[in-house]
């Protein structure tokens, strides 16, 4: 299994890992930054990852879903003939979310929204207390699997604490505090009381919410996805277009 992912400081990373009976077991990373993201760079890493550890070993192999990976599949099924490429189902349900987010713009526009609600909240240690106070120690953001799934669980967790944040932003507590006529704060406070973005909150984790779920049980260690993984999706879907009413289009 292939993982490539970028730190904070913009390096390019690749993991490789063996899975078998007996577990997940890391091998070895690689320091992609100068190495072009090209499909012969991406067979050549992958070639070098089956022959350390020998190719009558493995039967799978487990990527990203990029294009560079989807092209490396082809040249080297034709020349491996007992290897089975396998996207990563983790990273596929992220892409979907991804483009959710940039594809829809009711999706754009609501987590913008809940961003700068949380940024601006969790940046003052004073709205942080108060924010506490009123939601009984429950947060406002939570962390995903994925950046994209963060962006969905931060609207969960916005959605649950409607009340509270609604009240926060209507309190004398707000009201004392000097970010309160600031025009940043009023923009927040215009924010969190207006209805429509409690409704398209609603509206995008309909759709979200189905895959995290499936997002949750591929990325889980306590056993493979592949039993349940076909299931899991047309659930998702299912779900999806009950949580819709079964229109598949309509105008915003």
């Amino acid at each position: 299994m292939s993982d490539g992912w970028t730190d904070k400081k913009r390096r390019s990373i690749c993991n490789f890992l063996v899975n078998s009976l007996k577990g997940t077991v890391f091998l070895y990373s690689l320091d992609t930054s100068d190495i072009s993201k090209t499909t012969n760079k991406v067979v050549k890493m992958l070639e070098d990852a089956v022959e350390f550890v020998g190719e009558e070993n493995v039967v799978q192999i487990v990527t990203d879903n990029a294009a560079n990976y989807k092209a490396a599949r082809e040249r080297m099924m034709e020349t491996r003939k007992s290897l089975y490429w396998t996207p990563c189902a983790a990273h596929c349900i992220d892409l979907i979310l991804e483009d959710f987010e940039k594809k829809l713009k009711v999706h754009e526009t609501t987590i913008k929204k809940g961003r700068k609600i949380t940024t601006f909240i969790y940046s003052r240690s004073m709205l942080i207390s108060m924010l506490r106070n009123f939601t009984k120690g429950k947060d406002l953001v939570r962390p995903g699997a994925t950046r994209f799934a963060t962006a969905y669980l931060t609207l969960t967790c916005l959605h649950d604490n409607k009340g509270p944040l609604m009240t926060i932003f209507t309190s004398a507590d707000w009201k004392t505090t000097k970010v309160a006529s600031m025009p940043e704060g009023i923009r927040v406070q215009n924010m969190a009381l207006d209805s429509r973005l409690w409704k398209n909150i609603v509206i995008c984790l309909k759709a979200a919410a189905p895959l995290i779920t499936v997002l949750r049980l591929v990325d889980s260690d306590e056993k493979p996805a592949m039993d349940f993984i076909f299931e899991g999706m047309r659930n998702a879907k299912e779900t999806i277009k009950t949580n819709f009413g079964c229109v598949k289009k309509r105008s915003s």
